[in-house]
């Protein structure tokens, strides 16, 4: 199978989890993590025009809960999350510049790095947090709640941003550590950060929700599309592949017509 770790990795299914299609757990070496296959996703059959993923859920979503008020608080529209968050950061911006320091270039100096951070955690998350699974019943759960279902259902438009009760207490934390680390400067440094990851999500969004634009952006959409159908375990970096190089976690050039296309 694609993907498979650098020193032959063990393969262990899964079939007796509630909510959990089939899949195959991959353990590699590398951090002491692994990476999961979902079978409906993954594997290629051959057809006529050559390989193509076979059984993807392109439409649909998942039940993730019984409760009908867990599983609302599940979904989100991306209008939300913005509505949330951009009169906060320009808030904060705003004090800052009128109250703390009145410099335009440590107001966009800050700013900027917050934004710029925010593309390495991206890749940390989407890397060793959302693909981050092993062999007990509670990381299992964890990844499909967090990013698996994401995987199995990638047209769920309501799933493509987090939702607001998570996102708001994770957003928190991050507010406390900038504020405690920097004081103030925190306030611009976090309007960065969060700035980065409504762009983060508005991309990934649109990834999702519309056809590739057919302007120089088109690459990231293919770049997605190689991560979901073709190298789970490659391609992490969302809105822009710098920490992939960097890391080297690159699809193989050599695929990724055939990733795309299915020729």
């Amino acid at each position: 199978m694609d993907g498979a770790g650098r020193d032959g990795p063990s393969h262990i299914t899964y079939k007796d989890l509630p909510c959990l299609c089939p899949y195959t757990y991959q353990r590699s070496s590398e951090w002491g993590l692994g990476t999961v296959f979902y079978k409906n996703a993954y594997l290629c059959t051959k057809k006529k025009r050559g390989k193509r993923m076979a059984n993807v859920k392109v439409k649909g979503s998942a039940k993730l809960f019984d409760s009908k008020v867990l599983e609302l608080l599940t979904r989100t529209h991306p209008l939300v999350i913005l509505g949330m968050y951009i009169p906060l950061c320009a808030w904060l911006m705003w004090y800052f510049h009128g109250h703390i320091n009145p410099s335009a270039l440590v107001l966009t100096g800050v700013f900027f790095a917050g934004l710029f951070s925010w593309t390495f955690f991206e890749y940390i998350l989407h890397r060793y947090v959302f693909h981050f699974v092993n062999d007990t019943k509670w990381a299992q759960r964890f990844h499909y709640y967090a990013h698996g279902v994401h995987h199995e259902y990638p047209k769920d438009k309501q799933r493509l941003v987090m939702p607001p009760i998570p996102s708001i207490i994770i957003a928190g934390m991050f507010f406390l550590l900038f504020w405690l680390i920097m004081d103030s400067y925190g306030f611009v440094f976090f309007s960065g950060f969060m700035i980065g990851y409504l762009c983060y999500a508005m991309i990934h969004y649109s990834m999702h929700a519309f056809r590739p634009p057919h302007n120089f952006t088109k690459f990231l959409w293919e770049y997605h599309n190689i991560h979901h159908f073709r190298y789970p375990n490659k391609a992490f970096g969302v809105s822009s592949p710098l920490w992939d190089h960097i890391f080297g976690t690159v699809p193989p050039k050599i695929e990724k017509k055939q990733a795309v296309t299915g020729k």
